[in-house]
């Protein structure tokens, strides 16, 4: 097998400048993060990933690079960055840093302005030829964050914030480069590395299909992984076809609680279940972001290495999108709804009476630990303020505590991240500074700052499994893959929701056993886009009919259908559609037979 992405790290080309008198650093690039961490979940939204110094209330490790200067003189300095807690209208900015060049501390501290990502001046300096230290100094520990430092011998260049010219400003003036790397044909490429995408691909790999896995994230596992720490649920054990999740099960992680120690989601046991399949390319730190379709069909897809900045292009016969966004489906144009259906649509008795963009949120676990000695946390004004009247007494914070219902869970993901953040850090700031006999000796461990989420688009295929095809267990010549897990829908806890109206974070949900139901593989496909796949939360279901199937061993058998039907597809030359239409028997075969 080829290992591809996370060995990056060692071929960084650092940022420099393309011009005499122009350099352009992306603070991803740098040399050393030191306690910063590299977040690229927001690239869509704000254009790149970017370094947080994400401590915890204690001011992390400096991040540190080097930069040549070719041509001496004086500099300006700006920064992209961001002052966090501005669009909640709260005050102090907490995310404040400084730079360093060489020994030189600048005087501003940056992280208190502006309320969108946006270019902050910084000074000037004097800077000989050669080569310079550039060192991020973290001041308070509370989610800093800067995407790119540029150094220029203009004042006031015209530094561009939109999209698209900012891309193009990236490719004109840094060291990214500038040609894409042709990673050439795969017969089968899957999208997003969490437990359906990672056994998608495996089991396409070992039915002989050459597979790419593309995750943009350092590590497997989505939600079940170190990063997320949930735990796995949906039984493999009472399938209609019980072969169905060997690859889940290969993976297990016997089922830790939520926000457990990062070592017992057996993130080491995914990569090595990945890393042994020869037919597999397995590609790490790569976002996918550009898609090329014709005839309906997906041609190639290209990505970014979030770490270096290379451009790749992937050329593909048949996709699976398992990014849980439904990411692939949405940019090669695939039909996909969001939001609630109405009764009157659906028929479903837990339908709302009127359809809404309302979805289940996401979720920013985190633990705390009990030591022998007292330990402090700062006051925080900006984040959430609690009282007598309404705290949250505990010391671990777990799937409950969720926000996003009536936000755009996508184009908002940052900002609702964010709200989490500080629901989380106020709460705890609360307890540990008005309780100190009972939360002295806690200290908070780790709070996630990649977010968990449960629903966003539904990419539609032929059949779109509601809440009536599984309480009237509708029966489907198709059918796939059993739910076992009740049908759990979240939203606004009303207790939350009466403190903190409009800025809920605690959930609560409805979930209605249901007994073992087969959902149909043609919930597993587009409808449209004539190659593509899907497998996990962004398969073909309404809302209400979501809450079943969500669940993460259920994802996982999704995607070894999928892989097994993407097999048939080679074999036969075949759509996925017609695996359905005239070779349903070959795929019943593989499902009773299992990998």
């Amino acid at each position: 097998m080829k290992y591809i992405g996370i060995l990056l790290i060692a071929l960084i080309i650092q940022a420099c400048d393309s011009t005499k008198d122009q350099i352009f650093i992306e603070a991803e690039s740098f040399q050393d993060y030191g306690g910063w961490v590299n977040d690229a979940q927001f690239i869509d939204q704000m254009g790149s990933p970017y370094l947080m110094a994400h401590g915890l209330g204690i001011p992390v490790e400096d991040a540190t690079t080097h930069f040549q200067v070719r041509d001496a003189g004086t500099y300006y300095i700006y920064v992209r960055t961001y002052n966090w807690v501005a669009p909640f209208n709260a005050e102090p900015a907490p995310g404040k840093f400084r730079l360093k060049i060489d020994q030189n501390t600048l005087s501003k501290a940056f992280g208190t302005k502006p309320s969108v990502w946006d270019w902050v001046e910084g000074g000037q300096i004097e800077l000989n030829s050669g080569k310079h230290m550039l060192t991020l100094h973290d001041l308070t520990g509370f989610n800093g964050r800067v995407d790119a430092i540029f150094l220029s011998k203009e004042e006031n260049p015209e530094l561009p914030n939109e999209m698209q010219k900012l891309f193009l400003h990236r490719i004109r003036t840094s060291a990214i480069p500038k040609k894409e790397i042709n990673h050439g044909s795969y017969d089968m490429i899957v999208v997003g590395g969490g437990i359906a995408g990672l056994s998608a691909a495996v089991t396409s790999a070992r039915l002989g299909l050459k597979t790419a896995l593309i995750q943009n994230r350092p590590i497997l596992g989505g939600n079940n992984s170190s990063e997320v720490r949930v735990h796995l649920v949906g039984s493999v054990e009472e399938n209609l076809y019980p072969a169905l999740g060997n690859i889940v099960r290969s993976i297990d992680d016997h089922h830790p609680p939520n926000a457990a120690e990062g070592d017992k989601y057996m993130d080491e046991l995914k990569l090595q279940v990945v890393k042994r399949e020869e037919n597999l390319d397995l590609f790490l730190n790569t976002h996918m972001n550009r898609v090329e379709t014709k005839n309906e069909k997906i041609e190639r897809v290209f990505a970014i290495n979030t770490i270096t900045g290379q451009r790749m292009v992937f050329r593909g016969k048949w996709f699976a999108d398992c990014t849980g966004d439904g990411t692939l489906g949405y940019l090669s144009g695939a039909d996909f709804r969001y939001g609630r259906e109405s009764r009157k649509e659906t028929n479903e008795p837990s339908a709302p009476e009127v359809s809404d963009l309302l979805t289940m949120g996401s979720s920013n676990l985190w633990r705390s630990v009990e030591n022998d000695s007292i330990s402090t946390f700062p006051d925080c004004p900006w984040a959430l303020q609690f009282s007598e009247d309404y705290y949250l007494d505990q010391t671990r914070g777990t799937w409950r505590w969720e926000s996003g219902f009536d936000k755009d869970i996508i184009a908002e993901a940052e900002l609702i991240r964010d709200h989490n953040l500080r629901a989380v850090f106020g709460n705890w700031s609360y307890m540990k500074n008005n309780f100190p006999n009972k939360y002295g000796k806690f200290k908070m461990e780790w709070l996630a700052y990649i977010s968990g989420k449960r629903e966003s688009r539904r990419l539609m295929g032929d059949v779109i499994l509601s809440e009536l095809d599984i309480l009237n267990r509708l029966d489907y010549d198709d059918a796939a893959i059993t739910l076992t897990w009740g049908i759990d829908i979240h939203f606004a806890d009303t207790l939350n929701s009466k403190y903190f109206p409009g800025e809920e974070f605690i959930s609560w949900y409805t979930h209605p056993k249901h007994d073992p139901y087969h959902m149909p593989y043609r919930c597993l496909y587009s409808r449209n886009i004539e190659n593509l796949f899907m497998a996990g939360r962004d398969i073909s279901v309404t809302h209400i009919g979501l809450g079943s199937p969500r669940v993460m061993k259920t994802g996982g058998m999704m995607g070894e259908v999928v892989g097994m039907a993407a097999s048939v597809c080679e074999d036969k030359n075949c759509t996925p559609r017609e695996v359905y239409e005239i070779y349903l028997s070959d795929l019943k075969e593989l499902m009773r037979a299992g990998i």
